[in-house]
């Protein structure tokens, strides 16, 4: 993070920043197109060559500091890298979480555990893109999660036993280590329900099938997802992340990252669909006149454009304050909120522009709508925020 400590201090670049890196991310892109995604669609497979060609531009390990083998990028350059993918047609939903996820250990984690895991994290050797958090019963209520971790001391190394679930762990059959957020001390037994959580970087290759089982999710969009079985699987004590009990802390540290990183996809995602309806009302004649030249057609897209302009604004300020070590949280949800809102639109504008042709699986259009609709989900619900927005914002009593 930069060294400034004053909002006046804060610079928001405007226009095309990152113009190398940009351009760069398109030509990778563009060895990718429509067709490469609907073909991993119909197989529901892993776009394992698309993760080999951004892991070996060094895009995957952009906020890696160079000591430990990244590139150590601004958060902002993280963010152009993700809005250029997902404004050229693709998606990084596959490997966008080996970015962040590191974030935990990179901040949290001892000088042992970073020397050991984030030089090969860097390289691709190591993937760290399964976050071990949601519950299916427990949901967003995360300080509620019910799996476990009990620690057990014994002569051939201490230890933890893990036990309960996880769900919409996404990637965890596509990556060798696991971020998990278990609960280390009874609920009934701490004063503060944020406390008695900790964090552990779990290895699934030496658990899966001794305590630990993976099962697929069929869902919407081909996100790899999946829901997780701990039975006992072990993970040796040396692999919990800072002190136990405070990874409640830990996992909140990293969550405005996520959420500026995020929203940069939406951000992309909304200037595809904006500039693929724009094309298409220009080139689709109708009653011999492009159906751009109606006002029903061309105000849609239009309104989109405007939004887009203003969430990436507000996007833009976040990224600098994160970097600049001030608080960011208000702006970095508000952004998440209007850029997945903005995609939406575009989305919907889109859609129905293209007419039946939306529905045309050669145009890319229903895929990436399908794709677009889960940013008011998740990482946040947009009626989270709205309650952030109210309780911590504007001030009004919690609303739950």
């Amino acid at each position: 993070m930069g060294a400034a400590t004053r909002l006046e201090d804060v610079r928001v670049p405007l226009g095309e920043d990152f113009p190398e890196i940009r351009e760069s991310v398109r030509r990778i892109c563009a060895n990718f197109p429509g067709a490469y995604w609907r073909d991993l669609e119909a197989r529901e497979a892993y776009p394992a060559e698309f993760v080999k060609a951004l892991t070996e531009a060094g895009y995957l390990a952009a906020l890696i500091p160079e000591e430990y083998g990244g590139t150590g990028l601004p958060l902002r350059a993280a963010g152009v890298i993700l809005e250029e993918i997902h404004a050229s047609g693709c998606n990084a939903g596959a490997c966008h979480a080996q970015m962040y996820i590191m974030g935990t250990l990179l901040r949290h984690g001892s000088p042992a555990q970073k020397s050991q895991y984030l030089p090969k994290i860097a390289s691709g050797e190591l993937r760290l893109q399964a976050f071990g958090v949601t519950e299916p019963t427990t949901g967003t209520d995360t300080t509620k999660l019910k799996t476990r971790a009990v620690r057990v001391n014994s002569k051939d190394g201490d230890h933890y036993l893990i036990h309960g679930q996880k769900v919409w762990t996404s990637r965890a059959f596509h990556s060798d280590l696991m971020l998990l957020l278990a609960r280390t001390t009874p609920l009934e037994q701490v004063k503060k329900k944020t406390e008695g959580l900790s964090v552990f970087l779990l290895d699934i290759r030496a658990c899966l099938g001794k305590g630990l089982e993976i099962k697929p999710i069929k869902a919407m969009v081909n996100h790899n997802t999946t829901e997780v079985f701990f039975d006992g699987a072990r993970v040796p004590a040396e692999n919990l992340i800072g002190e136990e009990g405070n990874g409640f802390k830990y996992i909140l540290d990293g969550m405005n990252a996520e959420r500026i990183l995020v929203s940069s996809e939406g951000i992309g995602d909304a200037r595809w669909f904006t500039r693929k309806a724009v094309a298409y009302a220009k080139e689709r004649i109708v009653f011999d006149r492009p159906i751009g030249q109606n006002q029903g057609i061309q105000f849609p897209i239009a309104h989109a454009h405007a939004e887009i302009e203003a969430a990436d604004i507000l996007l833009r300020k976040a990224a600098a304050m994160f970097q600049a070590g001030l608080p960011c949280g208000d702006d970095a949800n508000m952004a998440k909120m209007l850029a997945s809102e903005a995609a939406w639109h575009a989305a919907e504008a889109c859609m129905q522009t293209h007419g039946g042709f939306g529905y045309a699986r050669e145009y890319d259009v229903e895929r990436k709508w399908r794709e677009t609709r889960l940013l008011q989900i998740a990482p946040v619900s947009t009626n989270l925020i709205l309650a952030y927005i109210g309780e911590h914002i504007l001030g009004m009593p919690r609303s739950y």
